[in-house]
Order: structure tokens, then sequence, then C-alpha cells
């Protein structure tokens, strides 16, 4: 039976703007928002702390490599030094278990590992206060920065907000793009968060579904911020590469009402397991680029998208034969069914009223602010203001985002507490490796060298430099370590509690163990 358990993760790049110096350096800005948040509490910040020694980013799911020469320069991630905003580096672990970094001109949380969507909001919307405390860390400074979650920048600039599953490795990687394409050229009426001007800049006046959709050039490809494709094929697990894929989805919106988070990520984890059980529908978009575009362009939601078969579909009756797919086969289980009950209140209100989802989804809520506004004030969508009122939106501010201030008068549907997301920004997820992740920057920060997704580099004393392996994503869970490590309190009792006790052996020997 199809679940919505499985290993997941957000990314977020931050949009980023020094107030009255619009010439500010980003890189170098964006070092210091990672800075400010790791100083006061004390972790580590380098370009250096990150491990990159098991990272492969031009591995191409489709059986090959990319040439490193073939590359575009965004893409050596794995190679820092080449980058050419080396000099501003910083990568920082958190409390909580996450990455927090310097990815090329934004600062960029990666939340950590988690097994279910309602997690997963608990975590994305951590880094949201992650990115807060950086901001009032440099208040009082003479170089103050804002931070928006959102993925344009409106002059014909656009940042990622990406998306990670593990999947099973045995599933062949064309099944799994005939699967998602129609998935992520519909999703888009879900999980959108709107954007004004049509076009990379902005270019025709309007509003849309999507703030990502005009960026994205390719069906397929290893790209993510050069002909960004709907389905990308970096083949890089952090985790066994012979048991499992890490599917980076990178065609998503940084969506931040918590219904439309939930469903973008709970919808997405069962739409992967009808894929492993063979059970997706069988549908092929005619042109899927256009029909992106489309559907984004389309806020009536009424568009027919031609099919590859000579029929045609609106996204909504895509999206309706996901989730009718996905009901017949799926389990019983509390926070699958909760993921099938708001993706159907969702698709049910698309299809009667969609204004009725202001409190769910960003596009439809943002639409409904920006439209009083041009009542009132007789403006028309090419207005500077509803430009200045769309980024606004994202401010991650309380008492300046838009979205905090609908949200606080009770505009806008909340699943999470104060309380609950204010525990994630310190405590790791409970059934992931993060928890290990967590405690190596907490409890043995002294002798933590470097860390990675599926990897702990500690400084072991007498016996050298070890790195600890963790390429099983559900080992390393506080089931399984905090009694065991409860007493725990320098590196070698670690390692040897955790089974690593043969400590003289070579670093090529510790690697393979």
């Amino acid at each position: 039976m199809l679940s919505v358990h499985r290993v997941m993760g957000s990314e977020t790049e931050f949009g980023l703007s020094q107030p009255g110096n619009p010439g500010a350096n980003p890189m170098r800005d964006s070092a210091r928002v990672v800075d400010a948040y790791a100083g006061p509490r004390g972790l580590k910040s380098s370009q250096n702390f990150w491990d990159f020694a098991t990272e492969s980013p031009l591995a191409d799911a489709r059986g090959f490599f990319m040439n490193v020469a073939d590359a575009d320069i965004s893409q050596l991630t794995h190679m820092p030094q080449e980058s050419v905003e080396a000099q501003y580096l910083a990568n920082v672990v958190t409390e909580n278990g996450a990455r927090y970094y310097v990815d090329h001109a934004h600062p960029e949380y990666s939340s950590p590992e988690v097994l279910t969507p309602r997690d997963l909001v608990t975590y994305d919307r951590a880094g949201d206060l992650v990115a807060l405390a950086s901001v009032r860390s440099l208040e009082a400074t003479d170089e103050p920065v804002n931070l928006y979650k959102n993925n344009s920048d409106s002059k014909g600039s656009s940042y990622g907000t990406h998306e990670n599953y593990l999947v099973d490795r045995a599933v062949d990687f064309d099944a799994l793009v005939a699967g998602l394409i129609p998935f992520f050229v519909s999703r888009q009426i879900l999980c959108g968060s709107g954007r004004v001007g049509i076009g990379r800049e902005g270019e025709t006046a309007g509003f849309q579904i999507s703030s990502r959709a005009d960026f994205f050039e390719a069906e397929v490809g290893l790209e993510t911020t050069l002909r960004r494709p709907i389905v990308n094929t970096r083949d890089e697990p952090h985790a066994d590469p012979a048991k499992y894929r890490r599917l980076h989805v990178i065609i998503g919106d940084a969506t931040m009402a918590e219904p439309a988070t939930l469903v973008r990520f709970g919808s997405t984890s069962l739409v992967l397991g009808l894929i492993e059980a063979g059970l997706v529908p069988k549908l092929e978009l005619a042109d899927p680029m256009q029909a992106l575009w489309d559907v984004s362009h389309d806020l009536s939601l009424s568009q027919k998208l031609p099919m590859s078969d000579g029929t045609s579909m609106t996204a909504l009756e895509i999206q309706n034969t996901y989730y009718s797919a996905c009901l017949e086969h799926a389990g019983e289980d509390a926070d699958t069914t909760e993921v099938l009950s708001e993706w159907d209140r969702l698709l049910d209100g698309l299809a009667t009223d969609p204004r009725s989802l202001s409190d769910s989804i960003d596009w439809i809520a943002k639409w409904v602010l920006l439209e009083g506004y041009r009542q009132k004030e007789n403006l028309d969508w090419d207005h500077p203001k509803l430009a200045l009122i769309d980024v606004q939106y994202h401010d991650v501010r309380p008492e300046k985002g838009l979205f905090y201030k609908l949200e606080k008068a009770g505009r806008i549907r909340r699943l999470t507490t104060d309380g609950e997301v204010e525990k994630a920004v310190v405590s790791a997820p409970d059934g992931t490796r993060a928890y290990l992740r967590s405690l190596a920057v907490t409890r043995f920060s002294d002798s933590l060298v470097a860390a990675s997704w599926d990897s702990l580099v500690l400084d072991a004393g007498e016996y050298g430099i070890v790195r600890l392996p963790m390429s099983e994503p559900l080992k390393g869970n506080r089931e399984l370590l905090e009694d065991r490590l409860a007493q725990v309190h320098d590196t070698q009792a670690l390692l040897q509690a955790l089974g690593v006790d043969r400590l003289k052996t070579t670093n090529d020997e510790r690697g393979a163990k």
C-alpha cells in the first residue's frame, strides 16, 4: 500500500537585498548572513567545514558523467575552490542537522532529512526562523540585510527552492521521467507562489500562478541554473547508491502557506510510490514545456493541454487523475490520510471557487491581496507598486512580510505551532541520521572537522582523523542512539559506542567501513 513515508528534505535559496545599497556584493552579503547565524551560537563556519569528498554533482542518472570542462561553473559544487565566490563561501551545520551555507549569490537553508510531509512542513519553516535570526543579527550593523523566501527578483533572475526524495534505485529512470512530467507540469496549481508579470523579466503585464515556470527550458537535464529542466538528472544519492536514488526536484516554488507545502511534498511522495509500484497513470503531454508555461499563465484553470494521444486535459484533470490513483492504492496511516484529505480539499476548491483557498495556496492568497490593491487604487498589473507588494509577501520579518501579516490576522491556515517550529530550529528530526549529525555539532563540536549528508569527519586525538560514514539515512536516529550515547562525551567513546572500534586502521579502511 502507498504511503507518504520516505526520506525527504527541502532546500531554500533566499532572495537577498541590502537596503539603500543596490550595488552591494550578494556573495559577500550571503556569507555575512550565514556567519551572522553561526557566530552567536558557536557553530563552525568556513568553506572547508562541509565535506565534499562524497559529492558528485556531474553524475547523470541517464548513465554518464558530464565532463568538468563542459560544465558551467555553477555545477561544480563539489569543487568550491573553482567557484568565483570561493572567498565568500561559508558552510554551517545547524543545531537541528540542517545545512546553512552560501550557494552562489544566495544564502541557502537545506533542511535535515525527515520521514513525513508534516515534519517537512515543520523543518522547512524552521529554516525561515534561521533566516530571520540572521537578519536580526545584522540589523544593528552598518550593513543590514533583508531576506525573502521567494524565487525571482523580477529582473530576469531566478533562484531555487528544491525538493529531495529518496527513491528505490531499482526503478528505471525513464519510468520516473514519464510518470513525473505531467505531474510536475500540473502540480503548480496546488503549490505555485504566484508572480506579478509574465515572462522572465515580467515584460508582459499580468499575474501568473508560478514564480518559476517561465525560467524552465528543457524536459530533462543535469543543469539547475542554465536550461533548467522539469526533471533534473543529477545522480547524487547522499546515501548507499546500490539502494537509493535521490530525486532532486528543482521545479517548485517557495511555498509559505503550510497546506501547500504539505501537499507539495506529500503528493509527490505518493506519486513516486505509484511509479515504484508500476501503478502510475499513463499520461503524456504533447509539448510539456509549452504546457508548463500555459498552466502558469492560466488563472482560470481551464486551459486544455494537448496530450500525445490526441486528447486534451486541464491541469486540474491531470491532478485528479494522479490523486485518484493514489487514493485507490493508499494505506490508511494517519500521515497518508492527512495528505490525501488536503490534496482532495485543494482540488475541490480549485474546481469550484479558487478564491476560497486564499488561506491555503500562496498564489491565490497573493492574487486576492493584489486584486484588493488594484481595485482600491485602480492600478494596472504593470504598476510598480504591485511588484513591490509581490516581493513584500515573502519578507522573512513577521512585522514586514505580508504573508505573516495575513497569517496573524487568521487569513492563512496553519498546521504547525510556534513552539513546534522553534523546537525544530534546535532539535533534529527523530527518525533519520540527522539526529547523529545534530549531536556532532552540539555535543562533539570540538572534535568535528567536517560534515556532510552522509559522513562525519572527526578528530579522534592520538588515533588521527576518522571519517564516519552515514550512508543509511534511517540509521543514526534517536531511537537507536539516544540511550546508547547518553553518557558519551568524547570522540573516542563516541566511535566505540557506534562500533568503530578499529581506530588504528588506515584512512582508506575507515572510509570503507
